[in-house]
């Protein structure tokens, strides 16, 4: 079993320092959930180098993570069953 398995955490981070803690949380067993606005997602997926479409560097940092993708700008609620 890992050392943080049970854990639970919601990364909202952006760039470097957040999403390398959070790698290294998931890393150590914790279950975290990557969160990204929408429309475009997280930044980092734009910036190089690149494999093929996609960034080396978003991939690396967010391995053993979920994600979610969430418009955090609109007023809008969504309602169940609507």
């Amino acid at each position: 079993m890992a050392a943080l398995t049970g854990l639970k955490v919601l990364d909202l981070s952006r760039y470097l320092s957040g999403p390398t803690l959070t790698m290294l949380l998931a890393d150590l067993g914790a279950d975290v959930i990557k969160v990204e606005a929408l429309p475009a997602g997280d930044p980092a997926r734009e910036s190089g180098p690149f494999h093929g479409d996609e960034s080396v560097y978003y991939m690396a940092s967010n391995r053993n993570k979920r994600s979610l993708a969430v418009d955090l700008r609109s007023p809008r609620r969504h309602r169940p069953g609507a």
